[in-house]
């Protein structure tokens, strides 16, 4: 079914070809999301409380959405119209990262753009790859940043961060009830029934291997001026060349400060550890290869 074109007025401002940045945990994408808050005329918001309850409201319960589009795409751009306000008070609820990104002090007041010269609207929310088709039909130009990275770092990453292996507390998971479950990456009843059986990595493994398969199908159904993947890698090694790409897709130049500053840290990182996923033990990198290793080959991750 295809999408019908809507007219979203924010702020005074017509919401055109909104910048919508996606990717697994611990992709990058909070990244790309922060140096396009720093660039001139554009509100990006990262976390905005609004959004998040859309987003994990999509994500937690995909049957909501699932089979109804238009009702979907409504309920995204009511969240966005929300979202993007600028006021007095629009910053009170939005996260630390977000307010961080804008250079607010954490008790400052006040919103993190000025409207005078705001041209352009985005989010970076945690977890927006989650709506990342609902968004495409209540956006029908937008323009998607996909970010991709080894899923032997990301799942690594996942696993030392208390916030994403929070969701996998037995309150949270909700695998019986939602089939298929793409916060959890389960897509067929063989994933459904080994889940138990699963280690902490290999969870953190499925949701990779979910996100990876919806870029793909992305790839497919968008057109090329639509969509741009960059690939972590590349935007640590050569940070300069991923954000010029960048900066052309998106139409507007990119900050790359902070871009830099985590590329050079990055490269240090990385002459302290031997390959990619050496925090992980021999079995959790096994059952990862079972899992996700078609995607690792297809990607050119596979060592």
């Amino acid at each position: 079914m295809a999408s019908t074109r809507h007219i979203l007025i924010v702020n005074s401002r017509n919401v055109h070809q909104p910048v919508f940045v996606v990717g697994a945990p611990h992709s990058g994408a909070d990244l790309i999301g922060r140096a396009l808050k720093a660039s001139p005329g554009f509100h990006v918001t990262i976390g905005q409380s609004s959004v998040l309850r859309t987003v994990y409201a999509f994500a937690r319960r995909p049957s909501m959405h699932q089979g109804r589009p238009q009702a979907a795409a409504a309920v995204i751009r009511d969240a966005f119209a929300q979202g993007w306000q600028v006021s007095a008070h629009s910053c009170l609820e939005c996260t630390r990262e977000c307010r961080a990104a804008a250079g607010l002090p954490a008790d400052a007041v006040g919103p993190c753009v000025e409207v005078r010269g705001l041209e352009r609207f985005g989010d970076a929310s945690p977890d927006l790859i989650y709506c990342a088709e609902a968004l495409t039909y209540a956006f029908p130009d937008a323009r998607i940043v996909q970010v991709i990275r080894d899923g032997r770092d990301v799942v690594a990453s996942m696993l030392a961060d208390p916030v994403v292996m929070s969701w996998f507390r037995p309150s949270f998971v909700n695998v019986d009830s939602e089939f298929p479950n793409p916060f959890f990456g389960i897509e067929t009843e063989d994933d459904r029934e080994i889940w138990p059986r699963l280690s902490p990595a290999g969870r953190c493994a499925l949701r990779w291997r979910w996100s990876v398969r919806l870029a793909a199908r992305l790839h497919h159904t968008l057109p090329a001026g639509q969509l741009k993947t960059i690939r972590y890698e590349d935007l640590m090694n050569k940070p300069d060349d991923a954000l010029a790409d960048l900066s052309r897709f998106t139409g507007t130049a990119v900050s790359a400060a902070q871009i830099r500053d985590e590329a050079r840290t990055s490269r240090n990182r990385a002459r302290a550890r031997r390959a990619p996923g050496t925090a992980l033990g021999a079995e959790d990198i096994a059952q990862l290869a079972k899992l996700a290793g078609e995607e690792l080959r297809r990607l050119g991750y596979a060592s």
